[in-house]
């Protein structure tokens, strides 16, 4: 299949070989689960629980609230022990409500409705069961997996796209994913292709995962999905990239694929709906890498929601050397963490424990002018010059230049020569950003809420104006009345 030219994009050293040649293994049931009721874009889920109640595997423990959300299930059979706020995978510490889990061991299923033949049911009922189970996009977007499923049907799309690509350096987890269970995978790609009615269907994998194409390559054989290879590079996992490489169209600045008739998933993601759908399963565990300089052990595990990073590790041997580094997620787009007593979430591709010869930190030196982060710059933007606006406090300067359109892939970082760091500028811009949304959204909350009340005391001082006047009338006439009688 012709593939289309890419924009930007770099070539970071891989490390996938620490983790990817080893079969994936389950992480034994640990005894407490820590399981967040915010895994996803959209509101937090709604805890539906006690303190005390004994739950199933698979129980609905939390509903979804609003239109973009999604349900949290039990990850094990077990005692409700606490239901308050627990360290958030974040790297401002802070906290987030969070439903404790005490395991009894049994690790039993909830019973649960298995349908015949799920290729039988309704595009609506799949998109329904999606829901219900509570998947996101496990790439690590997050977003409610049905949300999408119910526009993309709604916006008429005629191609699905299954990204493989999983372009972060020590990510293995869909690699390993592919290689052990293409069959299932396949089986939820046609799931999804069922429930959007999408005439293309492709599966994109970055050309450096040999087995893995050639696990999905045979079990796609005799199928309407084709499994395609595409160049092995940065960022080829972000899902316009991958768009555009398998298509050659391009999504609008501020748009979403819908819009050009596309729907992408993760691999994993097509997993997760396939139990969902055949067998009723919500989406209560992943598969994790553990991997970097430090891991004793690295590999991939599958790994109930709401495991600490911490047992991860110790599973894993422990740390063979000091981190210097501790990651969630990839290093090129992750979150550095501060501890690693938090918990595993819906999408929690991997947990990293780098040295200090891995992170490489440099100086940073007077940009030299040089280009190289516009060229790398897979969405075309001009970061030099996003990064001067930022430093001189101009935001909407920045903003001017696409600041909204960066996808923080850390690409103009990592080829800087002079070590300056981009994306950190950025971000902080996009925090500043949010920040002044959030006051201003505050301001015309406040002033509405002032409007309101001087409206109010108004309407309050006009029905006292009636009254008194309508008291006035009423005396007035049962005096002239009385006048009237005495006559």
């Amino acid at each position: 299949m012709k593939l289309f030219k890419l924009r930007g994009g770099v070539h970071p050293q891989g490390w996938k070989e620490l983790a990817s040649e080893r079969e994936i293994r389950i992480l034994p049931l640990p005894e407490r689960l820590f399981v967040p009721l915010q895994q996803h874009v959209g509101a937090p889920a709604q805890p539906l629980v006690r303190v005390g109640e004994h739950v199933l595997k698979g129980q609905l423990i939390a509903a979804s609230q609003g239109f973009i959300s999604a349900a949290v299930h039990s990850p094990t059979s077990g005692r409700i022990s606490a239901i308050g706020d627990y360290a958030a995978a974040h790297p401002s510490g802070l906290t987030a409500p969070t439903v404790t889990i005490a395991s009894d061991g049994d690790d039993r299923w909830l019973d649960t409705d298995v349908p015949a033949d799920p290729f039988l049911l309704t595009p609506e009922d799949i998109a329904a069961r999606v829901g219900k189970a509570g998947i996101v996009g496990l790439g690590g977007a997050t977003f409610p997996s049905a949300v999408k499923l119910n526009l993309s049907r709604k916006n008429n799309v005629h191609t699905l796209i299954i990204n493989g690509g999983e372009c972060e350096p020590y990510i293995t987890c869909d690699d390993r994913l592919m290689r052990e269970h293409a069959s299932n995978i396949i089986e939820g790609v046609r799931l999804i292709r069922h429930a959007v009615g999408a005439v293309n269907v492709m599966v994109g994998i970055e050309e450096n995962k040999p087995a893995a194409l050639f696990a999905m390559q045979t079990a796609a054989a005799g199928t309407e999905v084709k499994v395609i290879a595409v160049p092995a590079m940065y960022p080829m996992g972000w899902d316009k990239q991958m768009i555009r490489a398998l298509t050659g169209r391009e999504v609008p600045a501020d748009g979403r694929s819908a819009d050009i008739g596309v729907l992408v998933h993760n691999v994993a993601t097509a997993f997760a709906v396939r139990d969902a759908v055949r067998f009723g399963r919500p989406l209560v565990s992943r598969l994790v890498t553990v991997s970097g300089g430090a891991v004793a052990e690295p590999g991939n595990l599958m790994v109930p929601v709401g495991t600490l990073v911490e047992t991860l590790f110790g599973y894993c041997g422990g740390f063979s050397s000091k981190p210097a580094r501790l990651v969630l997620g990839g290093p090129m787009m992750g979150m550095e963490l501060s501890t690693i007593n938090v918990p595993v979430v819906k999408g929690t591709s991997g947990v990293l424990a780098l040295t200090k010869g891995e992170i490489g930190r440099e100086q940073a030196s007077p940009c030299i002018r040089c280009s190289s982060c516009i060229r790398a710059c897979p969405v075309g933007l001009l970061p030099l010059q996003m990064a001067a606006h930022i430093r001189a406090g101009d935001s909407a300067g920045a903003v001017s230049q696409g600041l909204k359109d960066c996808i923080a892939c850390g690409c103009c970082s990592f080829v800087c020569p002079s070590h300056i760091p981009l994306v950190h500028y950025f971000n902080f811009a996009k925090g500043e950003l949010m920040e002044q949304e959030r006051g201003k959204l505050k301001q015309e909350a406040t002033k509405k809420l002032a409007d309101e009340r001087i409206a109010r005391i108004q309407r309050i001082e006009q029905e006292r104006q009636a009254a008194a006047a309508k008291r006035k009338a009423a005396r007035e006439a049962r005096e002239l009345a009385a006048k009237a009688g005495t006559v």
